[in-house]
């Protein structure tokens, strides 16, 4: 039952995640927004993310993940019931920073329990689990394409009301008390927070955030700048991107048997990069809609592969460490939607060239990645962690808890009878 809470709320996340990008274009018709404030508004939506994000990590440690997935659930639907009753930029402004809050309280407490639920098989598990945060995303922009005929009142309700569906599971759910062990203990965040690893991987998710939330919330009206129908451009970003991160946490599964979660990141990294580049450099819907594809298969295993090597590094406090590095990547969200507002000004067209923050931003994710795989290789990274492991010695075990976990939680077999997270 604790894996199905996680999958509900992390299905939920994903329709958020996608619900910016997928209802932008018709506020923007409907209030005559500009790009410069559609900046602002994801810039206030990421600002809603870091908050929640700073705060809930100590309130998952110390009261529980339920408390924490109910918390964001309540933000959730609130949000999302009174959107569609908005008067203008600033009520956009005050509800899409709630749905940030709610969002960032979320995420953070589903990964958080399913780094929990199975600590050995960590990897894996939070792989397969953000498969439905795919599945979430890829529904949002079909459901508005397809079925409401881009009706974006009509979307918000449906999720709002699937919204409170998640909320009631997560109640009816007995959740695990917080151990002592992982209690939040203020003189204990000071060794934590203190290790380079946890700001090498928190500057990682921030370049990383930044491209696929930029795609989340900036491709349909990039698209449809370039000539593309509006439904087309839902349709290509459900269909492409989402449909691409869906099966790439598929099938990395079996890539995390025999090689690290850091080599994945990086050869994920290389791809992005040039992916996303050629992706910008198109203007025809079929192409674009490919490189998407491919671009969303990239991106798939970082996230929640970077999450589990938190994990794995952090067994004391881990609610706080993972709470920490999403937090860096919510940053790397507001300051590149304030950068790609403010290169695109008033002209749609010019997100093609804004856009390139994006291919940038993954240039700069592989240099990190060989930095930290160069610092754990050569044995500078040598403090030892809660359990006396080396943070060599965590990415040789976050490795292995992948591997172990291969068979049973292969696609074919995904009754998760281990109790796991994706």
């Amino acid at each position: 039952m604790l894996i199905f809470a996680a999958i509900v709320a992390i299905f939920v996340y994903g329709m958020i995640a996608a619900m910016l990008g997928t209802i932008l274009p018709d506020l923007s018709d409907r209030f005559h927004l500009t790009p410069t404030q559609n900046g602002t508004i994801a810039f206030t939506q990421a600002l809603g993310l870091i908050i929640a994000s700073v705060g809930v990590g100590p309130l998952l440690d110390s009261e529980g993940k339920k408390m924490g997935l109910i918390l964001g659930l309540v933000f959730i639907a609130i949000a999302l019931y009174a959107l569609p009753r908005a008067q203008g930029f600033r009520s956009i402004l005050v509800l899409l920073f709630l749905l940030g809050v709610g969002g960032g309280i979320v995420v953070t407490g589903a990964n958080a329990l399913v780094s929990d639920v199975s600590e050995v098989h960590r990897g894996t598990a939070l792989n397969l689990v953000n498969l439905f945060f795919g599945l979430g995303g890829l529904a949002t922009p079909l459901l508005s394409a397809n079925l409401f005929a881009r009706n974006w009142v009509r979307l918000c309700y449906t999720v709002a009301s699937l919204t409170v569906v998640a909320l009631v599971i997560q109640a009816a759910t007995k959740m695990p008390s917080p151990s002592s062990a992982g209690r939040f203990v203020l003189a204990d965040a000071a060794p934590v927070l203190g290790r380079p690893l946890l700001f090498m991987l928190g500057l990682f998710l921030f370049l990383y955030v930044s491209c696929e939330v930029g795609i989340w919330n900036w491709l349909p009206r990039h698209l449809i700048a370039q000539g593309v129908p509006e439904s087309r451009a839902l349709n290509i970003l459900s269909l492409g991107f989402a449909l691409g991160l869906l099966v790439g946490r598929v099938g990395v599964s079996p890539i995390l048997i025999r090689v690290q979660p850091i080599t994945v990141t990086l050869a994920a990294s290389i791809a992005m990069a040039v992916t996303t580049f050629l992706m910008l450099r198109t203007t025809r819907p079929a192409a674009a809609a490919m490189l998407v594809f491919i671009a969303g298969l990239s991106m798939a295993p970082v996230f929640p592969t970077t999450l589990a090597i938190v994990g794995d590094a952090f067994p004391r406090m881990t609610g706080t460490a993972i709470g920490f590095v999403i937090t860096c990547g919510w940053i790397g969200l507001a300051v590149s939607s304030r950068i790609i507002g403010a290169i695109a000004g008033g002209d749609p067209r010019r997100l093609k060239k804004a856009l390139l923050v994006i291919p940038v931003a993954a240039v700069l994710m592989v240099g990190l990645t060989l930095v930290i795989r160069s610092d754990v290789a050569s044995g500078t990274q040598t403090r030892k962690g809660a359990h006396g492991k080396t943070d060599s010695a965590i990415f040789a075990s976050a490795n292995q808890n992948a591997s172990r976990m291969s068979e049973c939680c292969r696609p074919d077999n995904v009754p998760i009878r281990a109790q796991r997270l994706p």
